[in-house]
């Protein structure tokens, strides 16, 4: 999945994922007590962090820093973070602003969403340079005479075996599904039909050929990787569904429903969509029929999701609540609360040492310019 500058420009999809909320509490370095009595370590890094992801082959945080955006925007990069002390290892220079990243660790690939040119950068994790950007469309000129890209990016998802890369394009004239070749560096389809509405959430069930989407109409639509084609498309009452996890194990979906003001104004003035849900809850689903399985209450603002299957653990970060809280993925208890003040976005997990990493961005108190943090909670 930012900020006013970007709610105004035509990449709302930014603005989707990184909703806005209250003043951070917390300096940075700051190591804080959860509620559920485990230190959280947290570290300022740098301007306009995103998306994270731990390497294990590496042993290393990959995060994505955008620079931020105006007369005080910073460099854009890929900084790989020591997973212990978070001090920052690499800083690898970009061309091109870094938001959304999805790694594919056993080929030492990071994959980069450059949300506002619609294109991808490629980082090689071994050498910590950049090996290639992948541009998924041409400008457009329209109706005035300029040129500009007709849709922008969120997610990204993997499948190193069989080298594809999966990336949501969004368009309220019609959303699309980019597949790339991670061989050649190749954009190989264009799959339309994901909804003519932003599409914000991505899984892929790479072993059952399906890749699942998530779009502000209130639906969920898969798309079959060997097809090439919209397969099956489920109405949910999660009118915002914008994060997805997946069971590998069953049939179950995990959907944040964010319940955003400013989500609910998009809706109704794009589509005039009607709203009767607040959101601020995780919806479970049957990927096979959409129907729903449970409703789990979370903080304000929930976007980020990750669920740790063999500890049946889900995560979920919750913007405007600056908390990321964990339940019990079988019984959907929630479990424990972890304070990260201010907008805790994305998550990534040490599956070994079952350590969990956010991100954590700035509120608009925060002078501009200021970097923002990473933490790392012990669980």
């Amino acid at each position: 999945m930012y900020r006013n500058f970007v709610i105004r420009s035509a990449a709302l999809a930014l603005a989707i994922s990184l909703s806005l909320g209250a003043p951070s509490a917390f300096a940075a370095d700051q190591t804080t007590a959860s509620a559920s009595s485990t230190a959280v370590q947290r570290k300022a890094i740098a301007q306009g962090l995103y998306e994270l992801a731990f390497s294990p082959k590496q042993n290393a945080v990959f995060v994505a820093s955008s620079g931020g955006f105006g007369d005080a925007a910073g460099p854009s990069q890929v900084l790989r973070l020591n997973p212990e002390t978070l001090a920052v290892e690499t800083a690898i220079p970009l061309e091109r602003k870094a938001f959304g990243v999805v790694l594919d660790d056993a080929n030492n690939r990071l994959y980069v969403g450059n949300t506002v040119d619609t294109s991808v950068t490629v980082v090689d994790t071994a050498t910590n340079k950049s090996v290639g950007v992948v541009q998924l469309m041409e400008k457009k000129v329209g109706k005035d005479g300029k040129a500009a890209y007709t849709h922008d990016l969120r997610e990204l998802v993997v499948d190193g075996a069989n080298n594809r890369l999966y990336v949501t394009g969004h368009s309220g004239e019609g959303s699309v599904l980019f597949v790339v070749d991670t061989q050649s560096l190749k954009v190989i389809n264009t799959i339309p039909g994901l909804g003519n509405a932003k599409a914000p959430g991505l899984a892929l069930d790479a072993k059952a050929k399906r890749v699942y989407t998530s779009n502000l109409l209130a639906e969920v639509v898969t798309v079959g990787t060997d097809s090439g084609k919209v397969e099956q498309r489920f109405k949910v009452s999660a009118e915002q569904p914008m994060n997805i996890a997946l069971d590998p194990a069953g049939k179950r979906l995990f959907v944040t429903d964010q319940g955003s003001e400013m989500i609910r104004k998009y809706q109704a003035s794009s589509s005039g969509f009607e709203s009767k849900h607040p959101g601020q809850r995780v919806l479970v689903l049957d990927r096979t029929s959409g129907k729903e399985l449970a409703s789990i209450p979370t903080d304000a603002g929930p976007l980020g999701i990750l669920l740790d299957a063999p500890r049946k653990r889900l995560y979920v970060t919750n913007r405007d609540g600056g908390t990321v809280t964990a339940y019990n993925s079988d019984t959907y208890k929630q479990v424990a609360t972890y304070a990260v003040p201010t907008h805790p976005n994305s998550l990534a997990l040490d599956a070994k040492k079952n350590v969990l990493y956010v991100t954590v961005n700035n509120g608009d108190s925060e002078p501009k310019g200021s970097e923002e943090s990473v933490a790392r909670i012990a669980l």
